[in-house]
């Protein structure tokens, strides 16, 4: 029963009723959640508190509910831990903080405004919606992929940050010392030019100080785009990997008939997979296709839908 629990909660898979079931509760959970914290906010909605309240309570409830079950059956999400190990590894986990932060604020709703701020972390329950399809992975492979030339880009901008500030407060802090007080003032207006085009809420007086802006924002421009084309180019890089392995896939799976003098005949699958360098996936008899047993007997005019390996697998299985 442990085991099941775990595989409904867990992101479902298209045969499985149950789970999928459960995925499809969880996002209205997080749908009606997130809707009522921001509809709270409206004066006009004062008369309907109640039932966002309502509303909240029980969502908040269900979400506990997931979250002691996700605790529970922690050893099988890892399988290499200690049962105690798992569950820390859950709790210290993004979906585990997620979870957790999600369902604190409720019981300190008069506290600390800390602890009301919390509220606003239940957003990124939105991105577990997004876990239900593959595009989330990709950005997530794309950005881990292309960590290291992002943590370069970025620590270029910070770079460029603080030289256009010092650069600023230079020109600036004689002609204007209340907007340029230090060197860290200029910050926000580096930041601004640097990642937007300013606020105008800070901006140069003197010629050399509007000469350098001028530069500043071209080399904006620049910045910018560099992390957006790293991520752009993992983009389709990523694409194109998974369009060759798909390709790729398609290509190694067969149908193959069993005949009077095929040498499958009478062997198991099982037996067939460890001497032959194919995974056996589905074997139709008559009208009926299952999915192949590793103890099923390959019988006449059986007909196999079987994965063969490339050939890296292939000599290695011949081996063995």
């Amino acid at each position: 029963m442990k085991r099941r629990i775990f595989d409904i909660i867990q992101i479902g898979q298209k045969g499985d009723f149950a789970s999928r079931a459960f995925d499809l509760g969880i996002v209205i959970m997080i749908l009606v959640n997130i809707a009522t914290m921001i509809l709270q906010t409206f004066d006009e909605l004062a008369n309907y508190q109640n039932v966002f309240v309502a509303a909240e309570t029980v969502t908040i409830v269900l979400f506990i509910a997931e979250y002691i079950l996700r605790l529970w059956t922690a050893e099988y999400l890892y399988p290499t831990s200690h049962r105690a190990k798992a569950v820390l590894r859950f709790m210290i986990s993004f979906d585990g903080i997620i979870e957790l932060f999600t369902i604190l604020p409720f019981f300190f709703m008069s506290g600390f405004v800390a602890f009301r701020l919390l509220r606003v972390v239940r957003i990124f329950h939105l991105f577990r919606i997004n876990s239900y399809t593959d595009s989330f992975h990709v950005i997530k492979s794309v950005l881990y992929e292309k960590r290291n030339q992002l943590v370069s880009s970025i620590f270029i901008i910070v770079v460029l940050m603080f030289a256009s500030s010092l650069f600023m407060y230079s020109a600036e802090h004689s002609a204007q010392p209340q907007a340029f007080k230090n060197a860290f003032s200029g910050l926000w207006w580096s930041m601004s030019t640097l990642l937007t085009v300013g606020y105008g809420d800070i901006y140069p007086i003197t010629a050399i100080g509007r000469i350098m802006a001028i530069f500043i924002a071209f080399l904006g421009v620049g910045v910018v785009a560099i992390p957006t084309g790293i991520i752009s180019a993992g983009f389709v890089e990523q694409y194109r990997k998974e369009q060759d392995s798909t390709n790729n896939d398609l290509q190694r799976i067969h149908t193959i008939i069993i005949g009077i003098d095929s040498q499958w005949l009478g062997h198991t699958v099982a037996e067939i997979e460890q001497q032959y360098p194919v995974n056996i996936l589905l074997r139709q008899k008559g009208k009926y296709a299952i999915k192949a047993d590793s103890n099923d007997v390959v019988s006449l005019e059986d007909v196999l839908t079987v994965y063969q390996y490339e050939e890296p697998h292939i000599q290695k299985k011949s081996q063995s």
